[in-house]
């Protein structure tokens, strides 16, 4: 998510709220459930529970980036919006 968040960045994300364009959010990764990703919000689909996002990149060229160019769009429900950041050390 660089240049937005760098490594060692400490985030707060709550689950809920209504997703909308640029928000940054929070969501399990769909082609690695164990895994987390942090995303842009760019563009959304639905509403209620059908709702959908498009999670962007902030640096769509750097190598090994997964987005919902990968893996489509995602599913608003069990996603967290992040309502704070701290900059970590570097």
């Amino acid at each position: 998510m660089r240049p937005g968040l760098n490594p060692g960045d400490g985030l707060l994300a709550l689950r809920g709220g209504a997703v909308r364009t640029g928000q940054v959010r929070v969501f399990p990764d769909p082609t690695a459930p164990s895994r987390w990703l942090v995303k842009r919000v760019g563009g959304v689909r639905g509403a209620g529970p059908e709702t959908t996002f498009e999670a962007c990149s902030d640096n769509p060229g750097a190598p090994g980036v997964v987005d919902s160019r990968r893996f489509g769009w995602v599913p608003a429900t069990g996603s967290y919006r992040v309502v704070w950041r701290v900059r970590g050390r570097g």
